[in-house]
Parts: structure tokens; C-alpha cells; sequence
């Protein structure tokens, strides 16, 4: 995953993302509150306002459990946006920005036109969970196995990706149901990526686009394992040139 960052720069100020170069966006909670953020969590990259955490538009999040779903707000501060709630044990959460504008890359006489979803859940516990986000990686609720989907579906023959706190990362490649599996020997944080490129076209907002991008992350806290290695030193945020 740390290849991704050294790429994103160039592609914000171009407007030509390119899924598998993007930043992702991931969910993370302590014993008061729950924040979105953007960057890297492998290199303890965590973007900022002002700076490129500004690009985003109109994220949204919902709490999800027990019960009915829940619309949480999104208090933006310097460095992530803050949840106005907690995912207790076996609840889970979900953002995405589905408001991000679209972009379009000249190739002599044609014009395509992109956009670009990133969206995140965190899950506390390890139950089995059902897919909610267009693209979106759930725990199957056996030790270690994740299954991932588009619009509901399994995603087969997709790559997958892991990084704990302290950057170490390992990729699978999900089977013919979206099933992929990862040994994860540390305590501590961990959050799954996965890209999705569907150019089947469609509209945002009314315009029409010709190719949809997507990143998803999915986090997770796992209390067994040896313990946790610290983290890089906090990376620092880039600087959002207009």
C-alpha cells in the first residue's frame, strides 16, 4: 500500500484518479468518539484542513446494529471528521463520499469522464456482517476470513489488501465467492483495502460519467495476538494546491 502515496499528489492536481494510486478513507474509534480520516494508514499519513482532507464535499456515515440503521453527523476538524456516535460490540459502522466531483482525462479526441467513490466501515467484534456500501468487505464471522462484494454480489478474483498500525501489509486475491483469508499475528488495528473499476457508466448528480471508481476500507481492532507494534511517526499532511 505505501507505493499508493507517493502517486495521489499528482493525481488530485491532474483530476485523473486512478483507483489503484488514491488515498483511502478509514474509520477508527477510541473510548469517546469515532472519526473518519484520509490518507494512509499504513505510514500514519492522516491528511488535514486546510489541505486535501478540504476536497471532500459531503461525506456521510450511519451507524449500523441492532435495530434501525442510524444517520450519524460529521463535525469536520483539522485533521479527520468526528461521528456523533460509537459502535458498541457487534455494531458496525459505514461513510462514504458519494458527492465527490467527477473528472475528465483528454486522450486526443476523447474525453473520458470519472468519478471517484471512497467509502469505509469499521466493524467491532468479529460476527458475520452484510454488505451495505456499493463496494464493501465484511467479516464472514470465521477467524480471519472476509468476503468481498459490489453492489451486493461477491467480487471474485479481486485483490485485497491488509496493513496493521505499524505498516506491515499483505495482499490475496479474493476466490470465486469474494472470500479471501489473512493470518493477522498482531494485537492492534488493522484496515482491508480493496479497488473496483466499473465502466459500465452511469450519472452523478445528473451528468452522466463513463467510468466509477472505488476504494473501500474496512477496520477492525483484534485483541489477540502478540503485541502491538508501534506505529511510524505521523507522516506529514500534503499541502492542497488549487
Amino acid at each position: 500500500m505505501k507505493h499508493y502515496a507517493s502517486t495521489l499528489l499528482a493525481t488530485l492536481l491532474c483530476g485523473a484518479f486512478a483507483s489503484a494510486n488514491a488515498h483511502q478513507i478509514w474509520i477508527e474509534q477510541d473510548g469517546k468518539t469515532a472519526s473518519v480520516y484520509f490518507g494512509e494508514f499504513g505510514e500514519n499519513l492522516r491528511e488535514a484542513s486546510p489541505g486535501l482532507l478540504d476536497k471532500f464535499v459531503a461525506p456521510s456515515a450511519t451507524l449500523i446494529g441492532a435495530g434501525a440503521d442510524r444517520k450519524l453527523k460529521l463535525d469536520k476538524t483539522a485533521g479527520a471528521f468526528v461521528l456523533s456516535a460509537r459502535a458498541a460490540e457487534g455494531q458496525s459502522i459505514v461513510a462514504e463520499e458519494a458527492n465527490y466531483p467527477a473528472f475528465e482525462k483528454k486522450t486526443g479526441d476523447t474525453v473520458v469522464r470519472s468519478i471517484w467513490t471512497p467509502a469505509a466501515r469499521l466493524v467491532n467484534g468479529s460476527a458475520a456482517q452484510q454488505a451495505r456500501l456499493t463496494l464493501d468487505i465484511v467479516p464472514t464471522g470465521k477467524p480471519g476470513q472476509f468476503q468481498l462484494s459490489y453492489q451486493g454480489k461477491p467480487l471474485a478474483k479481486t485483490k485485497v489488501g491488509v496493513v496493521a498500525q505499524s505498516g506491515w501489509a499483505k495482499e490475496a486475491q479474493s476466490d470465486e465467492q469474494g472470500l479471501v483469508s489473512f493470518a493477522m499475528p498482531w494485537k492492534g488495528t488493522y484496515v482491508l483495502e480493496a479497488h473496483h473499476t466499473d465502466k459500465s457508466g452511469g450519472q452523478r448528480d445528473g451528468k452522466p460519467y463513463d467510468v466509477a471508481n472505488y476504494v473501500t476500507t474496512m477496520s477492525m481492532v483484534q485483541s489477540t495476538g502478540a503485541a502491538a507494534i508501534a506505529p511510524p511517526p505521523a507522516a506529514k499532511p500534503n499541502v492542497n494546491t488549487p
